[in-house]
């Protein structure tokens, strides 16, 4: 690339990734033998939500095939609970030990020749079961929390005494999950020589996890390997959760001496995968006559399922500092319980605590616009952080670090033709149709502070333990005898594009084309540099993980510069600079090391603990998102059709924007799920109602209505190339301003998720949706 050339940042470069995956040629773990002859794991689970059990394996034991079966007395000789944020009192094994307490729940493992004749005899297992009662109200399980704690930033209880307006409604987010296209996968193999357990998997990180994993082993971190395959079938999240699966086939294999390998089926999935937490939200809020947001008081109760599962309770604590939203309300306050139920523990799920939290705050807004006679989008323009309060600390302690809400909003209203619409829906009105429109305005933070979870803890209680913060990324790059460069990533991608945008950057800062790079995205904790925040997780990847790779492209830069200059020749091929490097050491300048190639970790600058009164910036950088939604509904059905949907985004810098259109694309596909087809439905026993497919409904393509783009652009002054996150934002604002068009069409403040015919059918004719 000449200086004068247009830098590769900032193109619409297809992704290097599609061609391999359209041909069919893409390698997921299925398709690798990383360890031969491999025996095969079927996994026995729970028929009931809460029983004592007794298990009697004897006729699996007996089956053509199997060299063992691992039971929960076995699991809890072998291994340790699994680490978690809190101590709620029920610690989690890798299998259940004498009670069950979700229906899937892992009761043993039958390892076997093949998968056939494995799970052929897992129905040979015998449990006995003796019922229990099933804990499955979250509101009715608050009075006995597992966790609870409050924060209160400015004088929220005299500020509402003052407000001329104060709402209070309930609001409920429903769990739902991610459903990747490609399940879990786990090989274990165990050397018993050296103590060590070597696991392959399609884990998407955080690497956090990797040491809670360990502890369960009882092993030293550094006796785990874990490797990624070179492609993973998406996860939004949930392979997160593989690590409680990684930690049971390395069991296996330790206790039965032989390599285990493990494919999860879609009803394992469904059932004994992870969810998103369900949160019941009471919110207050205080407003003026005049429109202006005083107050915020959030009573929220979460529930997480059967167990505490780490990293929770993250979900809860991963928005604190953007409780306020995105609007100048100086006085919050908020109370936060976790709660167990006999259902599906949660995990990761896209945009993780964000959903939970806007469905709450922008519901509020608009029933007050309504309530006040005030436009939704005049009433949310009087509230958004001004541009010239930039970077504006939050009340409970974010930083945004950059932005313009108010032009990102004129810029959906534009898009929108907004007086227009608003004709149009009183023009439909006017003919006895039900129309309506939403609107969302949400800061979408990422980069997670490691941090956050700490606030689960008292300020004495921190001060205790040793102080976390911070999320850095490494990589490395190197330069081979013949000028091939190849990139290391720790990233775990699944789908994203993460290779081609390195490449771009990486071709940036060496000069030359990405087709000249190689980036391998695979993860190997015994050979890549990584740290425990590592992975895809808070669209963390533009902003800190392109900050690793540019950095460790700057330091082979500086060397080969400094190569050429002792050459006398500015101009010299980087195949030259490298055979020079390599083969002639001698000829190096002076204190120059042999070789090319270069490790670095980048982090960014403002992520701190938690300060003594609870505040956080709980993330690094913080874009923001307008969405606008016209729907009608059906008055015979409840059917609800999305008629236009407009999103216009600052996620700083684009570094692709094809890609970053891809990835708003999927968020809204996944809000948009949210809103109108995802739940988990359990009957009054705890059973599964949803345990398929069939039951489960997801959208398919014909299904995702038109959706129109935009984009501003404020670059973030905290990351090395100005980037912010954009995966994850849609997935917050498309549920809320769904729901939000659906209130103003049917004109009932309680609608809730998902938005379904029948539930939508329900609210239209006087009933509470169920």
């Amino acid at each position: 690339m000449s200086a004068s050339s247009e830098p590769w940042v900032g193109r619409p470069l297809q992704r290097f990734e599609d061609d391999a995956l359209l041909r069919g040629e893409g390698r997921f773990l299925d398709d690798l033998s990383p360890v031969a002859h491999s025996y095969h794991a079927a996994v026995v689970r729970s028929q009931l939500a809460h029983a004592r059990i007794e298990v009697d394996a004897s006729a699996a034991l007996d089956a053509p095939g199997v060299i063992g079966v691992l039971v929960g007395a076995d699991v809890m000789a072998l291994s340790r609970p699994f680490p978690a944020g809190i101590d709620s009192g029920v610690p989690q094994y890798a299998t259940a030990i004498d009670t069950v307490r979700y229906v899937g729940e892992p009761i043993a493992v039958v390892v076997a020749r093949d998968r056939y004749l494995a799970e052929d005899a897992a129905e040979l297992v015998d449990v006995d079961y003796d019922q229990l009662d099933a804990v499955l109200d979250p509101v009715a399980a608050a009075a006995h929390p597992v966790h609870e704690r409050d924060f209160a930033y400015g004088d929220v209880a005299t500020a509402m005494a003052q407000a001329d307006l104060v709402l209070r409604q309930t609001f409920h987010v429903p769990r739902f999950t991610c459903t990747p296209v490609e399940c879990y996968a786990v090989v274990a193999d165990w050397d018993a020589t050296a103590g060590r357990l070597t696991t392959w998997a399609n884990f998407q990180g955080p690497f956090t996890l990797h040491g809670v994993a360990a502890a369960a082993l009882g092993l030293k971190g550094d006796h785990l390997r874990l490797l990624t395959p070179p492609d993973s079938g998406g996860s939004f999240g949930v392979k997160s959760s593989v690590f409680a699966y990684i930690v049971l086939m390395g069991l296996a294999s330790r206790h039965l001496g032989v390599p285990v390998t493990w494919i999860e089926d879609r009803l394992e999935h469904l059932a004994s995968s992870a969810a998103a937490t369900g949160r019941t939200t009471e919110v207050e809020a205080g407003f003026t006559t005049d429109g202006r947001l005083i107050a915020l008081r959030y009573d929220a109760i979460e529930d997480v399922g059967a167990y505490v599962r780490a990293p929770e309770p993250a979900t809860l604590y991963r928005m604190h500092g953007s409780l306020s939203g995105a609007y100048t309300v100086p006085n919050v306050a908020v109370r936060n319980r976790v709660v167990l139920t006999n259902t599906q523990p949660s995990g990761l799920n896209r945009g993780f605590g964000g959903p939970q939290l806007y469905f709450g705050l922008e519901r509020t807004m608009a029933i007050a616009a309504r309530r006040l006679g005030i436009d939704p989008a005049e009433l949310a323009r009087r509230n958004l952080i001004p541009a010239e309060a930039m970077p504006y600390r939050t009340p409970s302690g974010a930083l945004y670090d950059s932005g313009d809400y108010a032009a990102c909003l004129d810029h959906a209203l534009e898009l929108a033709d907004y007086a227009a619409l608003r004709t149009q829906v009183e023009m439909a009105r006017a003919d006895g149709r039900l129309a309506g429109i939403g609107l969302a305005c949400i800061v979408e933070p990422s980069i997670s502070n490691m941090g956050y979870i700490t606030l689960a803890q008292t300020a004495d209680e921190r001060a205790l333990t040793l102080p976390k913060s911070g999320n850095a990324e490494g990589a490395s790059i190197s330069i081979n005898p013949l000028g091939g460069i190849t990139v290391r990533l720790a990233t775990t991608p699944q789908g994203q594009g993460h290779r081609t945008v390195c490449a771009q950057v990486v071709a940036d800062t060496l000069g030359c084309t990405p087709d000249d790079i190689t980036v391998l995205s695979e993860m190997d904790t015994a050979s890549v540099p990584w740290t425990v925040a590592s992975g895809s997780y808070s669209s963390r990847f533009s902003g800190v993980a392109v900050g690793a790779v540019q950095a460790a492209a700057l330091k082979l830069r500086a060397k080969i510069d400094a190569i050429r200059a002792h050459a006398g020749d500015d101009a010299l091929s980087l195949r030259r600079v490298a055979g020079m490097a390599h083969w002639n050491p001698e000829g190096l300048p002076a204190g120059e090391e042999p070789g090319l190639s270069a490790v670095a970790f980048w982090a960014p600058p403002t992520l701190d603990p938690p300060d003594d009164e609870d505040r956080i910036a709980s993330s690094a950088s913080h874009g923001f998102i307008v969405d606008i939604c016209a729907v009608d509904v059906d008055r015979e059905t409840g059917e609800v059709r999305v008629l236009d949907y407009i999103t216009v985004h600052d996620a700083g810098r684009l570094l692709n924007p094809l890609l970053a259109d891809g990835q708003v694309m999927g968020g809204f596909t996944h809000g948009l799920a949210a809103a109108l087809y995802e739940r988990h439905v359990y009957d009054e026993w705890g059973n599964l109602m949803t345990a398929s497919l069939v039951d489960y409904l997801t959208p398919t393509a014909p299904d995702i209505p038109a959706l129109t783009i935009g984009h501003l652009s404020s670059p973030s002054p905290v990351t090395a190339l100005g980037a912010k996150g954009i995966g994850e934002g849609n997935t917050m604002s498309a549920p809320v301003c769904v729901a939000n068009a659906v209130a103003d069409a049917i004109a009932r403040d309680d609608v809730e998720l998902p938005l379904t015919p029948p539930r939508v059918w329900q609210l239209l004719n006087g009933q509470g949706a169920t």
